[in-house]
This record gives structure tokens, sequence and C-alpha cells, in this order.
């Protein structure tokens, strides 16, 4: 059983926290001021407050995943990531096409973009070393 992370999967939960302590709380505090830097009309501050709170949620599970550190504890947080980003991404790239959106929402578009192939990569990745770590299947 792998007893450690690998250390690119640490990184990039680093990473998840980071960015996503700055928009979740951007989101969360200041929605209005979060939304302007996108160019997107004013609305009611309960959506963008809620969209938050859920960024930082998950950047909440990137730390839970770090201190749990082995991939037994972890494999479920990385599965959960894996289909919020690419939801998110999907899910952006369709307003992009099919609504006026401002150019910086590409920006976001990118982020979780890379954080869906990151965590795929690495759950890949660690699925790899703890099969090989098993060893041979005996039937």
């Amino acid at each position: 059983m792998q007893n450690h992370l690998l250390t690119g999967l640490r990184t990039v939960f680093w990473i998840h926290i980071i960015v996503g302590f700055i928009f979740g709380l951007a989101f969360l505090l200041i929605p209005a001021q979060a939304l302007g830097l996108y160019g997107w009309p004013e609305m009611d501050p309960y959506f963008p407050r809620l969209v938050g709170a859920a960024i930082l949620s998950f950047a909440a599970s990137s730390w839970f995943a770090l201190q749990a550190n082995t991939w037994n504890r972890v494999k479920l947080i990385v599965q959960t990531e894996i289909v919020w980003t690419t939801l998110a991404t999907i899910t952006m790239i369709w307003g992009m096409l099919s609504e006026d959106l401002p150019a910086i929402t590409w920006l976001n578009v990118i982020i979780m973009a890379a954080f869906a192939v990151a965590f795929t990569y690495y759950y890949m990745q660690e699925g790899r070393v703890v099969s090989e770590q098993a060893g041979p299947v005996t039937r």
C-alpha cells in the first residue's frame, strides 16, 4: 500500500487551495467587485456568494486531502475534483460559446481545465503506482 501521495499531486492540491481561497473569498465576501472584474452585470449577491462558498469548500477538500496523505483516503476527493473541474470547464465553455461573456472568462476556463487535466493525470498515476505495489493478482 502506498503510504504517501505523489509530490506532483501534493503540489496540485496546494495550488488548488491557494487559487480556491482567492476566488472563493472574492465571490463570497465581495461579489459585486468580483463580478465587476469579469465585466459581468450586477446581480443579486446570493448566487455569487453561493459559488464562492462552493469554491472554498473544494479548496478545503484539498486541504483535507493533504492531511490524509494516503491514496486510499484521498482517492474520493480526487474523483470529486475531476467531476467538479470537468463539469465547470464544460459549463464555462458552453457559456462562452452561447452567451456574450467577456473574454476574461477564458481565464477561468483555462484554470478549471488545467485542474481537470492535473487531477485526472494524478488519479491515473496514483492508481498505477498502487497497482504496481500490490503486485500481480493471483486467482
